[in-house]
């Protein structure tokens, strides 16, 4: 029992990602996304690492409608903590939108269920009296189970604006595959961004 409990549990919360706090600039329109060249970028501190996420970002949002390019095609590695020459690399490559996803939380969260028992009459005297009883207390045992808490935030910034336009923080329950992950979460953004109007798709 408390195995096929603990399997449903991995497969209800395996990957799941919800956005759980959103920002939309009231100056922000259709118009700021649609048609214009947009770079994306994932803070992290490993270049390779880098490199990878980006296209797989890049890619999913070019497949939502948005001419998307990854930022480390645009802005070498070394370059990115140089402010001044991040702008001279982005508005030389026409950039005119930004989606930045950074890492702000990674942790473990345990979560406790109590042994429960579904009680009915307790008629022992005979059989069949019983045998409505016995099948409607049936006993589930306690357990416990850990889940990994992924917690980032994406932001999307108008360039020639020089202007946030929106923002979501967003947490993802247990991701096992990136490419898998980096979907879901343009997924939910899509939505997002979809009811603020930014997007058509």
């Amino acid at each position: 029992m408390l195995i096929i409990v603990l399997q449903t549990c991995a497969i209800l919360w395996a990957g799941s990602t919800k956005y759980v706090s959103i920002f939309r600039s009231p100056r922000a329109g259709l118009a700021d996304l649609s048609g214009k060249k947009v770079a994306a970028f994932v803070v992290i501190p490993a270049e390779e690492m880098r490199e990878a996420r980006e296209e797989t970002l890049a890619t999913e949002l070019r497949a939502r409608g948005i001419d998307c390019i990854a930022g480390h095609l645009i802005l070498p590695g070394p370059l990115v903590r140089d402010r001044e020459k991040a702008k001279a690399y982005l508005e030389k490559a026409g950039v005119s939108g930004v989606v930045m996803v950074r890492l702000v939380g990674d942790e473990e969260i345990t979560s406790y269920s109590p042994a429960t028992v579904w009680y009915s009459q307790p008629y022992y005297q005979g059989f069949y009296s019983y045998w409505g009883y016995g099948w409607s207390a049936v006993y589930i045992p306690e357990y416990t189970w850990t889940d990994k808490v992924i917690t980032l935030e994406t932001l999307i910034y108008s360039i020639d604006k020089d202007e946030l336009i929106w923002a979501g923080r967003s947490e993802s329950t247990n991701p096992k595959d990136i490419q898998k992950f980096v979907n879901e979460l343009v997924k939910e953004a899509g939505k997002e961004l979809r009811k603020a109007g930014l997007v058509n798709k």
